[in-house]
């Protein structure tokens, strides 16, 4: 193509490098000067090789550990166990600016600190937290959550992996599927059904090296995006592990699952919140230099709208995921507000990489550009951690209890 030619000066590290946010100047300094050095690292280590890693469905070890490095992949972990001890708020920025360059990152560093370290650190005892955490706070291992099973789609308490308690050991047999960092997580937090009467208050949650005997992984799925991170089956047989890997009491594994989600879904917000900003700076900045009828399409009054409305989505939907972050680390209920924010940040993403696609035109449907990975990758941020449609069940059902309180 002549006009690929013409375009290829917009290599992926050239793509917008001056960006304000204004919202950023009323937040501490702490959390600007995070944001400034997650945004650096972004433009020079993530943006470089996203494109490569989504390509070649190549996990990013390098670069999570350089995460790491930067106290990331524990930025909410307390310093005690090895974490930067940052808020929610913190965790919120900088998903944003890791999943902009890449968001099978993102979603690695999501479910590492939300899914992992933040259920460890909660509901984990000494012994458990001395055990799991130390080796998990530097990306050069991470941890894996396994809820969802190849049947019970969104009814996470139709769980039918089992967990049965034999002498000092607990037997696992089951299947665990959709499972993000399968092959490269060395610990998963398992839920499984330890009495099948009690329905959703017989499930519990185990903490099971990945190396146990009995325990093998499906295939790698082959996914629409996110394709720097593993999604395969956890299969179990016969799966022991001591019985001191029961994490939190018996039965109340259907109720840490749900907190743990609405943390997650904070997480997840971030992360969408990284593609519709990455596409809106792609859109705009492509607009700037294409020209047509004499001039720049940015010029163009319907050009103009979409990057208006892009813009006031992405505002809109960063806003509600800094207040649950904030409703969060000010320990006030946040289950409302967090689906809140994974509701209008998952569909933002999607919108943005839909009206970046059609601002570069064919430009937006082939690889060299990233608008076709961004629409590839907006996709899943409505589908896990709860659909948009359960979204919708959550926020109406807080919604009605409060007006009948």
């Amino acid at each position: 193509m002549i006009f690929a030619k013409a375009i290829s000066r917009f290599s992926l590290t050239m793509l917008i490098k001056k960006r304000t946010i204004a919202s950023l100047a009323a937040l501490p300094e702490t959390h600007q000067m995070l944001h400034k050095t997650c945004r650096d690292f972004t433009d020079t280590e993530l943006i470089p090789i996203a494109a490569k890693i989504d390509r070649e469905h190549q996990y990013p070890a390098e670069q999570i550990a350089k995460i790491g490095d930067l106290g990331l992949m524990s930025i909410v972990l307390s310093e005690k166990y090895g974490g930067s001890g940052l808020d929610y708020l913190a965790y919120a920025i900088a998903m944003e600016e890791i999943s902009r360059g890449s968001a099978s990152i993102g979603v690695t560093m999501s479910i590492h600190n939300s899914l992992y370290l933040g259920l460890l650190e909660k509901y984990g005892n000494e012994q458990q937290k001395n055990t799991f955490i130390p080796g998990y706070t530097d990306g050069r291992k991470i941890g894996c959550f396994a809820l969802s099973e190849p049947g019970n789609g969104s009814d996470a308490g139709a769980a039918s992996t089992s967990a049965t308690q034999k002498g000092d050991r607990w037997v696992l047999n089951g299947t665990k599927c959709w499972i993000s960092g399968g092959y490269e997580a060395g610990t998963g937090i398992v839920f499984a059904t330890t009495d099948k009467s009690l329905k959703h208050k017989g499930i519990s949650a185990f903490i099971v090296p990945m190396n146990s005997n009995g325990l093998s992984r499906g295939k790698k799925e082959d996914k629409l995006g996110i394709r720097g991170t593993s999604t395969c089956q956890l299969i179990f047989e016969d799966c022991e592990i001591p019985k001191e890997n029961i994490l939190g009491e018996a039965g109340h594994g259907f109720k840490i699952a749900m907190q743990s989600l609405d943390a997650g879904r904070i997480g997840v917000a971030g992360q969408a919140l990284g593609i519709a900003q990455a596409s809106l700076e792609c859109a705009a900045e492509y607009a700037t230099k294409r020209i047509a009828f004499g001039k720049p399409i940015s010029k163009l009054q319907l050009i103009q709208s979409k990057i208006a409305d892009m813009s006031v989505r992405v505002e809109s939907a960063r806003l509600l995921t800094w207040r649950a972050a904030w409703l969060k680390d000010n320990k006030r209920p946040f289950t409302k507000e967090a689906a809140q924010a994974k509701l209008a940040a998952s569909e933002t993403a999607t919108f943005c990489a839909h009206q970046c696609m059609q601002i570069l035109g064919g430009m937006g449907y082939v690889s060299d550009m990233p608008a076709e990975r961004y629409y590839r990758e907006a996709r899943i941020t409505e589908i896990y951690e709860g659909t948009s449609e359960i979204q919708r069940l959550v926020i109406a059902g807080q919604i009605i209890k409060e007006l009948a309180s």
